[in-house]
């Protein structure tokens, strides 16, 4: 029995742009060695003990006050590098994918080997949604065996920071297959290969920036409120390994405002009821267990985009090939 192999268009697209995805393999294999052998050196070279972390004057790791320090900071700085993972698939899939076939003329070739518009688009597709997921999850693993223990603790890691959200669940592989059908859809749009990967960029990287700051609202949260001071003062501590969305205090009316702009005097631009008296505070939160009902509804959210800009995509191949 022998294994199954790609052809006709697939085995094309992959032939033709063999080097950007060996060179991409590449890329994962040395992430992977790198986050491997920092994992290794947090456990063999122990933290820094006794006068010299208080006095400055410990040796460092690589400028770092240890390895498991470099190893931290590294995985919080690729996990927020991996935002840019959508961007870049959907740059790849409109420009050197779409728009430089289309720009050249080079699609016609196709269309007249017995490939038709759709299987054509069809094949693109699947290939580039494919390597996007697969390279997604590879990365997102890489980033789990640097940091995955980290994760959770406020003075390290924590699983609201931006990346870590979007890298230790499903929704980043929802951001990389929004990539590829933008990338489709803006490319067949446009068909000029630079101005494709700009606009795919923009696009792509505009919704992650959206919901960047509405994800918190895709939920209901929690709240607690408190009726007395708290050592002078009614701010409220938010709850262990949670994530606070906002907080405040309220009058008898239980309308809310934002003490420190309200007394002792209104801040012009504010909203400040007319009556200010306080009778408790409130803080909004996310506990911890809310994460998997956050990613669910945003991955939901994000797959419908693709769907709709891959739809979007046939019917401007359709008009195309009309």
């Amino acid at each position: 029995m022998s294994l199954p192999t790609l052809r006709g268009p697939r085995w094309v697209d992959l032939r033709l742009h063999r080097t950007a995805l060996l060179t991409g393999g590449a890329l994962l294999l040395a992430a992977l060695a790198f986050t491997g052998w920092l994992r290794w050196a947090a456990r063999a070279y122990p933290e820094p003990m006794g006068r010299c972390v208080s006095d400055g004057t410990c040796d460092t790791f690589f400028g770092f006050a240890s390895a498991r320090d470099m190893l931290y900071s590294s995985m919080e700085n690729g996990s927020v590098g991996l935002l840019v993972l959508p961007a870049l698939i959907g740059a790849f899939v409109a420009g050197p994918l779409i728009g430089r076939e289309l720009e050249s003329g080079l699609y016609k070739l196709s269309w007249t080997q017995s490939v038709s518009p759709a299987r054509w688009l069809t094949s693109k597709l699947t290939i580039a949604a494919a390597l996007a997921v697969g390279g997604t999850l590879f990365l997102m693993a890489v980033l789990q065996l640097g940091a995955g223990y980290a994760i959770g603790r406020r003075s390290d890691v924590h699983w609201d920071y931006q990346g870590v959200y979007e890298a230790t669940g499903p929704v980043l592989v929802a951001y990389g297959l929004l990539g590829v059908a933008v990338g489709a859809a803006v490319g067949l749009l446009v068909r000029r290969t630079l101005l494709a990967v700009s606009l795919t960029a923009v696009v792509t990287g505009g919704v992650l920036l959206l919901f960047g700051s509405l994800r918190w609202d895709l939920f209901p949260t929690r709240t607690l409120t408190e009726t007395s001071r708290v050592g002078g003062s009614w701010y409220i501590s938010e709850p262990y390994d949670s994530f606070a969305v906002d907080q405040g205090v309220t009058n008898a009316a239980g309308e809310r405002f934002i003490e420190g702009l309200c007394h002792p005097k209104p801040t012009p631009g504010y909203f400040c009821p007319t009556d200010t008296k306080i009778t408790s505070a409130y803080l909004d939160y996310h506990p911890r267990s809310h994460f998997w009902y956050l990613q669910l509804i945003e991955t939901g959210i994000v797959l419908a985009l693709a769907a709709a800009a891959t739809y979007a995509a046939f019917r401007l191949l359709r008009r195309r090939a009309a």
